[in-house]
């Protein structure tokens, strides 16, 4: 188990809340961050007091989500020196949504028109990620990190698979260099693996998906920003063409 602090990429999701049902962004700025891999399972949360301040709610209102989240089964709190509130190491399988209340809802069905604007918004925001990520000068630090997501999701296996894909993912979005980007990325992803929850696992298609996220970073990596937008087109459309099959 890995008991550091989350680094600096989990801070992008447990950010000041919007406004509006306190208790609500917080379960599901906490849910984001535990179903999108950027704390892996086994590892701890940042203290409560410190978590509180970086979501900018009340202690009380912290919580009360975690508790929610710990029922669910994706938190565990833990007692004693080395104690603190830790992602269960066996995640629920299914991908939930949060209501307006703050409840967590199970697998809902979505309408064409729903399934379409995630899709269309997905393929806008993730290939101007791909883009402007290949435009920055990434540092040493960046690159390596981003060839480490590439081959942690090309080494998954099983139900680890989607959520070392979505770290990838928003891992682009992080290097395109807006901390404003990667909220909006995390919620479509949030929506898309909801989709595929709803499709069945095709084992040619995963190897297919490997290699399509091996020539956009290659493309990110060698500075050729329309070549990796390309490349992410390519790839959500085979998934935008799965889901539009299965679902619609």
């Amino acid at each position: 188990m890995n008991e550091d602090q989350p680094n600096i990429s989990s801070e992008l999701l447990l950010r000041r809340a919007r406004g509006g049902n306190a208790f609500e962004e917080t379960v599901q700025r906490l849910l984001q961050t535990v179903r999108l891999g950027f704390i892996a399972p086994g590892d701890r949360l940042p203290p409560e007091r410190e978590l509180a301040a970086m979501l900018a709610v009340s202690r009380d209102t912290l919580r009360d989500a975690i508790a929610s989240l710990a029922e669910a089964g994706y938190l565990v709190a833990r007692r004693g020196r080395y104690g603190g509130t830790f992602v269960a190491e066996n995640q629920p399988v299914h991908t939930v949504a949060v209501s307006a209340s703050g409840e967590l809802l199970p697998h809902r069905a979505f309408t064409p028109e729903e399934i379409e604007d995630t899709l269309v918004l997905r393929e806008i925001l993730e290939m101007g990620a791909a883009r402007k990520a290949a435009d920055r000068a990434l540092s040493p630090g960046e690159r390596e990190t981003l060839w480490t997501r590439l081959q942690e999701s090309r080494e998954a296996s099983g139900t680890d698979y989607r959520r070392l894909d979505s770290r990838l993912h928003l891992t682009i979005a992080e290097l395109a260099g807006s901390a404003s980007l990667v909220p909006l990325v995390a919620e479509v992803r949030m929506r898309v693996n909801e989709l595929l929850d709803g499709i069945p696992s095709l084992g040619p298609n995963i190897s297919h998906s490997d290699e399509q996220h091996e020539r956009v970073v290659a493309a990110i990596l060698t500075g050729r920003s329309e070549v990796a937008a390309e490349a992410m087109r390519e790839h959500v459309a085979g998934s935008a063409a799965l889901l539009r099959g299965f679902l619609n």
